[in-house]
């Protein structure tokens, strides 16, 4: 039976778990499981001292320290804010007062494919799965480096914010763009090939939560109502995908958009000919 103080302690590194920088990669449960496995870990080597003998030094150097290894993980989250990462690569090609329309090059993304009617759940399921992917869960165990955005697109359909399905997706840095690794199959991503192509962008601050979303991404489809040059390429109805710059760590500042892939042909810089050139 746990003894109070113990239980106390580990409810202490649960919420410096679930609190930190690293809050939005955790679910429901995963703080309490990776501490249970932490503490299994450390009984074990318990166990085998007493059949043993007393450990060595370089058996207490194995062993893991929970309030250390949480420091380091909360302070990697951290740092990450302030190192430059890898974003794909557009121009502008055409700029409105209240958007803009970018041209985007071929690229290579990995998908997490979720059912959740709600934006916010599914975007954490996935970039969870997403997280373990560019962490080493991938057949090549390769540690892959943080990108922006990760961008959530909405697939068509019923439910609170006209859909229940969802794709979240990490931009793969230019090292990786060739030979992706493939992810383990219990995490069920999928490499996801993107075309050269024309997207309509709209900027909004602050967390994008719910009902924030879906009034931007409608404001996006009232300003493309009446731009002329440039239609939505969805057939399935009005799609469109929130990309998020920034860890959940940052309070202000923080950096969305709203994306819809166009058909803007008479623009310049999305002519085939612009494309084939790109």
């Amino acid at each position: 039976m746990i003894e109070r103080g113990e239980r106390k302690r580990d409810l202490g590194l649960i919420g410096l778990i679930r609190n930190g920088p690293c809050h939005g990669l955790y679910g429901p449960n995963d703080a309490l499981e990776w501490l249970l496995r932490m503490k299994f870990n450390n009984q074990f080597g318990n166990n085998r001292e007493r059949e043993r003998g007393p450990r060595t030094n370089r058996d207490r150097s194995r062993m893991v320290n929970p309030k250390l290894s949480i420091f380091l993980l909360n302070l990697w989250c951290f740092l990450s804010l302030y190192i430059a990462i890898e974003s794909p690569q557009y121009a502008v090609v055409h700029s409105e007062s209240d958007f803009e329309i970018r041209f985007y090059r071929k690229s290579t993304w990995i998908s997490a494919p979720v059912q959740n009617p709600s934006f916010e759940k599914a975007t954490k399921n996935g970039f969870h799965r997403l997280f373990q992917y560019i962490q080493g869960a991938n057949l090549n165990w390769s540690r892959i480096a943080m990108t922006a955005p990760v961008l959530t697109s909405i697939v068509p359909g019923a439910g609170p914010l006209h859909s229940s399905s969802y794709l979240v997706q990490f931009y793969l840095p230019l090292k990786f763009q060739a030979s992706p690794p493939l992810p383990l199959p219990e995490l069920k991503l999928k490499p996801c090939d993107w075309e050269a192509h024309c997207v309509a962008v709209r900027k909004f601050s602050g967390f994008a939560r719910d009902e924030k979303v879906i009034k931007e991404a409608e404001k996006l489809a009232t300003s493309l109502s009446r731009f002329p040059l440039a239609n939505s390429t969805s057939e399935r109805g009005y799609a469109y995908a929130i990309a998020q710059y920034d860890s959940p760590f940052r309070l202000i500042g923080r950096v969305n958009e709203v994306w819809v892939d166009v058909d803007a042909a008479d623009l310049e810089g999305c002519k085939s000919s612009a494309i084939a050139a790109f």
